[in-house]
Order: structure tokens, then sequence, then C-alpha cells
């Protein structure tokens, strides 16, 4: 299936062996361990191209390496050090004399991009105007998968890989749910969805079968005609989103366009701020939130818990409901004593 494939990385030097054994167990823990992967394989290359030079992983070995990376961002170079010190201290469990590098001379993160987020009324400009797309021989549903797309990116948080990896199978009619399958850690989830989204996914597939396009239960749901039928990229989908951001003129205070990305912060950040409105206990329903947006536990969830207006309106207003007295206590009736 589109998606659910997992990186298999070749190791050809010295370190072959122990590169490969530090994957394994990585993913026996239940990681899916790709992107470190690809580290390490890098560093293989390196190592085994440099062998002459760079007999074993020594700190000048690291030191070149690292060079070969100073075009990325500080963050990206100090993440990938950050595994490869990693693997030196699993490697120092065995060969206790082997080099391990110092993260303190590691480069610092860098500034974490300030997610944008979508209100209601601006989702609703940009399905309007995904109506109006233009359709082409590689994508005849354009207007009704970009459409589809932002429903469900902002109406149930998914990852935009999750969203680009569901086939019609996972869609179940009857239940109302979407089966999110094999994401991080090698987890699969069903979410249960509302009547409003479900409506949407029924037009879309009304449309599909109207046209009479490819209906099996592993066809993508973000489809397009290309080789035959296959599910739209990352790049692909954000090339039919962006110039609606564009169009309706929603842009960060930096003037650029939302990345795809921040309609999951919107989500979540939503559905913390209904339940400030409701007078639900939140600190209850944040696990709840964690489940359906895939995350292990609710402290992975905060990341996208961010506190601005009007969550911190919603927030203080809360507070002073409850505890205001206690703060400014309310003045006493005129005539009483003591």
């Amino acid at each position: 299936m589109t998606g659910t494939s997992v990186f298999t990385p070749v190791f050809s030097s010295r370190l072959a062996p122990v590169f490969a054994r530090y994957v394994d167990l990585k993913r026996a823990l239940g990681r899916r361990f790709d992107l470190p992967a690809r580290t390490l394989q890098s560093l293989d290359r390196f190592l085994y191209d440099q062998s002459t030079k760079y007999p074993d992983l020594s700190a000048a070995a690291f030191q070149a390496w690292c060079h070969t990376y100073e075009h990325v961002a500080s963050g990206v170079r100090r993440v990938r050090m950050l595994e490869v010190c990693s693997f030196c201290l699993y490697r120092r469990r065995t060969e206790p004399q082997c080099f391990v590098p110092d993260p303190r001379s590691f480069p610092p993160y860098h500034q974490p991009l300030k997610p944008y987020i979508f209100s209601p009324a601006e989702v609703g400009r940009l399905l309007s105007a995904a109506s109006h797309l233009k359709r082409n021989p590689a994508s005849p549903l354009r207007p009704e998968v970009t459409r589809l797309a932002i429903v469900l990116l902002f109406t149930t948080g998914i990852r935009r890989g999750e969203l680009l990896n569901l086939t019609l199978g996972d869609y179940n009619q009857r239940e109302s749910t979407l089966r999110i399958r094999e994401t991080k850690f090698f987890k699969s989830r069903l979410l249960p969805i509302n009547g409003d989204i479900a409506d949407e996914i029924e037009r879309y597939l009304h449309v599909r079968a109207r046209r009479r396009l490819p209906a099996s239960a592993d066809t993508p749901l973000i489809w397009n005609a290309t080789r035959g039928g296959r599910a739209y990229t990352g790049t692909g989908l954000h090339y039919c989103v962006r110039p609606l951001l564009e169009q309706c003129g929603i842009t960060t205070t930096t003037g650029r366009p939302p990345r795809i990305h921040d309609l999951r912060h919107s989500f979540a950040l939503n559905a913390l701020l209904r339940w400030y409105r409701a007078g639900a206990d939140v600190e209850a329903k944040l696990p709840l939130l964690a489940t359906y947006l895939g995350h292990g536990s609710a402290v992975s969830t905060h990341y996208y818990l961010h506190f601005i207006e009007p969550l911190r309106t919603a927030a203080s207003q809360r507070f002073a409901n409850h505890y205001g007295e206690l703060v400014f206590p309310w003045p006493k009736p005129a005539g009483r004593r003591g």
C-alpha cells in the first residue's frame, strides 16, 4: 500500500554490522526509524568512501561527515548529529573505547516555525475556492479531491501522509469511521467522523461513480490519474492548496502562505477551544485528543496546543468564573458590617 513501506538501509562500511543491529533494535522497540536510518546510511557511505583516511568513526571522521551537511539548517544538523551520538552510545556497550561525540558542541536548534491557526471562516473560503479549480487529464477530480483533502485535514487533524495513504476501503460508511493504517510507531487507529464529514466523502464518491473512475477498496482516496491512478504526492497536494491560500489572501505574519501541516495544529487548538467554551474538563479530554491525533501520550499533544487568542480569553474567562472571587473578592452589599 502507498505510504506503508519501510526504508531498508544498506550498510557497507566496517561498522555495517553494528549499524544494522542498532536499526533492528530500534524497530523492534516499535520505532519506524526511517529518517534516523537514512542518517546512519549517510554516515556509513561516508566511512566506506573515506575508509583509507578514516578507518573507524573517530572525532576527525565525525567532523568531516558533519561538514557535508553545512548547507542545511542548524536544527536539522543537530538532529542528525544526535542520532549518530545515540548510535555511538549504543556501540559503547560492547566497545567501551569507541568514539562518542559531545552534544555540547552541536549547533543549536533553529527557531521552530510558528503555526498558522485557520479559522472556520477561512476554511470555508478555501472550500469555496476549491470548487473553481480547473480539471486536467492527470487530475480529473482536482476540485473534489482538494476540497475533501482540506475538509479531512481540518476536521480530523490527520497528518498529510496519513491522508495520502487513505484508500476507499479505509472509509466505513456504516460505522462512519476512517482507518488510519501504520503511521508513526507502526500504529493504526480508527477515527470516528461526524455526519457532515461522512456526507463530504459520500458526495465525493458519488462524483467518482458518475465519472466511472476506479472504485476498488485499494484505490487511493486522494486520487489522480497519473500512472494509471495513484495517490497525490505531498508536493502535488501542495500545488493544489497553495493557489487557494493566495487567492483567499490567507498569509502568515511573514507574508508567506501557511503550511498544510498548520491544519493539524488548527484542529487541535479548535478542539481545545470548544471544550473551554463548553465548560468541559479539559485535562480529562486531552488523552482523547492525543488518541485521535495518533500520539502515544498527551505529552506529544502539548506541542500542538498554543496559548493564543481566542484561547487565552476562553481560559481566562473560565478561571474568572470559578476562582475570580479569590483574586478580586466581590464587594459586600451596602449596610453589612464585618
